[in-house]
């Protein structure tokens, strides 16, 4: 069995109350691993050429306020 099919299982046998603090965790996980690649791209210039577009799209008034 891998640590994957231990997980699930365990998951599964979760009480109501439990799998709600599970969820409510694991959703903080996800947000902060997300925050941590977010940060890493931005610091190897992966959304630079985003950033570039936005730039000349909203210099070239292609851009308005919602």
């Amino acid at each position: 069995m891998t640590k994957l099919d231990e997980i699930e299982k365990a998951v599964e046998q979760l009480s109501p109350e439990e799998m709600a603090k599970f969820r409510d965790w694991f959703e903080e996980l996800q947000a902060t691993l997300w925050d941590q690649q977010f940060e890493r791209d931005v610091k190897a210039g992966k959304l630079d050429k985003l950033a570039d577009k936005w730039r000349a799209d909203y210099n070239a008034g292609k851009i308005s306020d919602l």
